[in-house]
């Protein structure tokens, strides 16, 4: 890929990925109970909250109330969604269980000749049943940041495998600093993906009708997020999502998200180098997760015709706040092709790296028809074979009951 990250060079990524507190702002008019509710969950980068309130004041079509939501905002949309019209609009990635149940409307009639330019791999992640749920806003995606002095003076290779991986966290570790941080749960909320496709698995079959993980292959790479856990990082005051550990010199790799390269790069300049999920062996791949939350409108909303117009308004058709919001708070793609030419902090350096990265290897972080039941029994799984040293054969095989009831149940 050339220096700019132009319209053509993001079309390459989309063509290879090929699969890949609360303010009150007052616009004008008003729903059926004097305003729209839109919910974001707590971005960390500065100047987000700030903005989603700017763009929320200059609607002109009702009066729209921003609510930005911190701690487990997943759990708060759910149940909102089960109890509630509130909110009208909100962010989130589409849930199969949310469209059978009717929580959700389709949204295919906001995108008119723009669906073209929204990245097909994104569009695909938020349609179930052929119809689409959310509008991508922004791509975002996780690496390995390394900081390369540490591993020079280790004598230790950037890592390509995952044995390679757990060599060196284990041989990084000083005392004062620890060789990884992947989050205080010891990895299970940001590896579980990664460490499936590292052995060429997924959550679910290419089809979609029978788990992706029944097969040996994945007790032996869960088994490795165990032997990994020895060198990890545990107990930081900011989790995996935060840039804290490495940037402060607690660790000397850390997986994190894009949104922190500006971070990263700004305190440790040139000592930083990033790398994909290494693969387990030959028959693996190296992969990066690729998601992104959606606007998406809550069917039980006062008036969802109002609901889905603001969201057109925002998301379709303010194509400079769509650029804002994926390039100015910190590094991410935006979710159309013809903003990706604003995305500067990935034209060179790190930022090239990890768009190599996505268009080698990107996958869907969260398909629509992985259930939250499956998932939890999955994580629940790897975290008893990580964290307290159950049996992996044994615990995957409670997992894939429960994963084809989940894609049973979905069938009906």
């Amino acid at each position: 890929m050339g220096v700019e990250l132009s319209r053509r060079s993001f079309g390459v990524v989309a063509g290879l990925l090929g699969l890949a507190a609360c303010g009150a702002n007052t616009g004008r008019g008003g729903s059926a109970e004097g305003a729209l509710r839109h919910w974001y969950h707590a971005y960390g980068e500065d100047g987000v909250q700030d903005a989603v309130r700017r763009y929320a004041a200059a609607y002109p079509g009702a009066r729209v109330e921003v609510q930005w939501n911190p701690g487990d905002y997943d759990s708060k949309v759910l149940t909102a969604l089960q109890t509630s019209g509130v909110p009208d609009v909100f962010e989130a990635q589409v849930k199969v269980d949310w469209v059978r149940q009717r929580q959700v409307v389709p949204l295919d009639d906001l995108l008119g000749d723009t669906r073209g330019d929204f990245v097909r791999t994104l569009l695909e992640s938020q349609t179930v049943d052929g119809r689409l749920y959310g509008i991508p806003q922004a791509i975002d995606t996780q690496v390995l940041y390394y900081r390369k002095s540490l591993l020079d003076k280790a004598g230790v290779t950037p890592p390509r495998t995952v044995d390679e991986l757990i060599d060196a966290a284990k041989r990084l570790n000083t005392g004062a600093v620890r060789g990884l941080f992947a989050g205080n749960d010891g990895g299970v909320g940001v590896l579980t993906a990664p460490l499936l496709w590292s052995a060429g698995l997924d959550f679910l079959s290419q089809d979609g009708k029978a788990p992706g993980f029944d097969d040996p292959r994945a007790a032996t790479v869960f088994g490795k997020l165990r032997d990994l856990n020895q060198a990890l990082l545990l107990g930081s005051p900011t989790d995996w999502s935060d840039p804290g550990a490495l940037v402060d010199g607690r660790v000397a790799m850390q997986w994190t998200g894009l949104w922190n390269l500006p971070k990263i790069t700004a305190a440790l300049g040139d000592d930083v180098g990033v790398l994909p999920f290494p693969r387990l062996d030959a028959a693996g791949a190296e992969s990066v997760p690729v998601g992104a939350y959606s606007a998406m409108v809550n069917a039980r909303g006062a008036d969802v015709e109002a609901a889905k117009a603001y969201v057109r308004w925002l998301w379709v058709e303010k194509a400079e706040y769509q650029t804002e919001f994926a390039t100015a708070f910190g590094a991410h793609l935006p979710a159309r092709e013809s903003l990706a030419a604003s995305a500067r902090p990935l034209r060179d350096g790190p930022g090239k790296d990890i768009v190599g990265f996505v268009t080698r290897g990107g996958r869907i972080a969260s398909p629509a028809r992985w259930s939250a039941r499956a998932n939890t029994a999955l994580s629940d799984a790897v975290a008893r074979i990580a964290r307290q040293g159950a049996d992996p054969a044994a615990e995957l095989r409670a997992a894939l009951d429960v994963a084809r009831d989940e894609i049973a149940r979905l069938d009906r």
